[in-house]
């Protein structure tokens, strides 16, 4: 499981130019899976999210995290995530997980993910557009395994 995080300002998802999530101050989250992957990866990646200090305190240290200054986090699927692009141009996608399994491990991580703290959401499979103000910038790459 890989979870791409972006401090944001704020942000925004659409669907047929509809908005069906958005946050202010927060994390904007895009979620992949890959075929080994299970709850635990959820659970270790959902700890690793809500406790990752990259807020700043007082002093202008990233030293807090998303519960600390009450944000919101927008959870974004996306398979593309596990792109193998060591053949060619075209990028493969045979590493991420597809269908049924990978819409229940994303609903899982949500759902989990949401005891702690907001969790706004795209539509699974859907074709979103996504705007974000990544505050810094900073974006980090968390993986499971």
């Amino acid at each position: 499981m890989k979870v791409l995080v972006q401090r944001s300002l704020n942000s925004s998802v659409s669907v047929d130019d509809k908005i069906v999530g958005c946050i202010d101050k927060g994390l904007v989250l895009l979620v992949g899976f890959t075929h080994t992957d299970t709850s635990y990866d959820i659970d270790y990646l959902v700890k690793k999210v809500v406790n990752l200090r990259i807020f700043d305190d007082e002093n202008g240290i990233m030293n807090k995290n998303i519960l600390d200054v009450g944000g919101s986090v927008l959870s974004i699927s996306q398979f593309t995530l596990y792109a193998d692009t060591k053949k060619g141009n075209r990028p493969s996608y045979i590493n991420a997980m597809g269908g049924e399994n990978a819409i229940n491990l994303y609903n899982e991580f949500n759902d989990k993910l949401s005891e702690f703290i907001k969790v706004e959401k795209g539509i699974f499979g859907a074709d979103m557009k996504v705007s974000i103000v990544n505050d810094g910038p900073v974006t980090i790459i968390l993986e499971s395994r």
